[in-house]
């Protein structure tokens, strides 16, 4: 059975289960959810901890089962937590996850508290995982994207107890505090519970936020191009400045560009020759939210700004490997810049009414 993390709480109120796989890749998240089972289980009596983290080919899976088989030799209760960081059992743990699972049911003296990473289709369709779901609860944690941040800052706040100013100032406020932690929901949080330290309950003005909170951003480069067809300039210069900061390879996210801009003209090529736009999105592997962006984007470019996108890629992959080009910036960085921002330009949304 799965369960969300936003109804989590709710379900833990009507009762717990005896077996529990919290999975996500926003660690933060996923320790909240754990917490929040595991103050349940403290709750109703199970006062006793057991922990393993599988760890290498040679862990092992006798001794969990071993613990979840076993009686508390101090408390009636006892709760076994196990950790796979890699998201990857193996074979003898996916056959001992689901001998965990069979037995959790008719086990109430033991609950199980399971933690993975964000895991894939094909291993959320594995038989280990299916045995987990079947027999236990799944709470699949969802990460904080971007557009939703500013809100989440603000429920955060809120939860202590202060609020930022209402009006536009307000959203500023909640905008520079996104834009300085950004991909870094860990310390977004140390810098909210800081904010407790430094000023009371109640209102918080932009200056006060300005001064106590620091740049902790950390940027993906597949995040970037997701800005980058999103239209957000100022976003992508951030995004870059970033990466550069953080010691990102060149090579790495001039891929990423020249990936999508060669991903534009595929699909820009099979309308071209008759196919339908979700077709040859599906084609070139175009899914999720990069394939909203795709539809939107795709129709109004022309096969002649993709060429030159395509040109301008292939002069800063000269770039980024060292060689000059005429009439461009001679460091990669600064290429990167400019073929980013070409791009971006034509994928901004058109203005309103327009």
């Amino acid at each position: 059975m799965q369960v969300s993390a936003s109804q989590l709480e709710n379900h833990l109120k009507r009762g717990l289960q005896s077996l529990y796989t919290v999975y996500g890749e926003e660690l933060l998240l996923v320790q909240e959810a754990g917490d929040s089972i595991r103050a349940m289980a403290r709750a109703q009596g199970f006062s006793e901890r057991c922990s393993f983290t599988v760890a290498g080919a040679r862990f092992d899976w006798g001794e969990v089962l071993a613990a979840a088989g076993s009686m508390s030799l101090f408390a009636d209760r006892q709760l076994l937590e196990l950790s796979i960081p890699s998201g990857k059992p193996g074979v003898e743990g996916s056959a001992m996850l689901q001998r965990l699972a069979d037995s959790a049911a008719d086990n109430d003296s033991t609950l199980c508290l399971i933690t993975l990473p964000q895991l894939d289709k094909s291993t959320r369709a594995s038989a280990w995982f299916a045995a987990l779901d079947r027999q236990g609860v799944t709470v699949p944690v969802g990460a904080v994207d971007r557009q939703a941040l500013p809100m989440w800052i603000a429920q955060r706040l809120s939860a202590q107890g202060q609020r930022v100013r209402g009006g536009q100032e307000g959203q500023r406020s909640l905008q520079f505090f996104a834009d300085r932690v950004e991909g870094n929901l860990l310390a977004a949080h140390q810098e909210i519970q800081k904010l407790a330290l430094l000023h009371p309950v109640g209102e918080i003005s932009l200056e006060q936020i300005e001064s106590a909170v620091l740049n902790v951003a950390r940027y993906d480069v597949f995040k970037l191009t997701e800005s980058v067809l999103a239209g957000q300039p100022l976003r992508v210069q951030r995004m870059l400045d970033g990466l550069r900061a953080e010691g990102e390879a060149e090579v790495l996210v001039h891929w990423a560009l020249s990936e999508d801009i060669r991903a534009l003209k595929r699909v820009k090529d099979a309308i071209a020759q008759g196919r339908p736009l979700p077709m040859a999105l599906r084609e070139q592997r175009i899914w999720g939210f990069k394939e909203q962006l795709f539809e939107r984007v795709v129709p109004r470019l022309s096969q002649a700004k993709l060429a030159e996108l395509l040109q301008a890629a292939h002069r800063v992959d000269g770039i980024v490997k060292g060689l000059k080009q005429p009439d461009w910036p001679q460091d990669g960085w600064g290429a990167l810049h400019r073929l980013a921002q070409m791009l971006c330009a034509l994928c901004m949304p058109a203005p309103a009414g327009v």
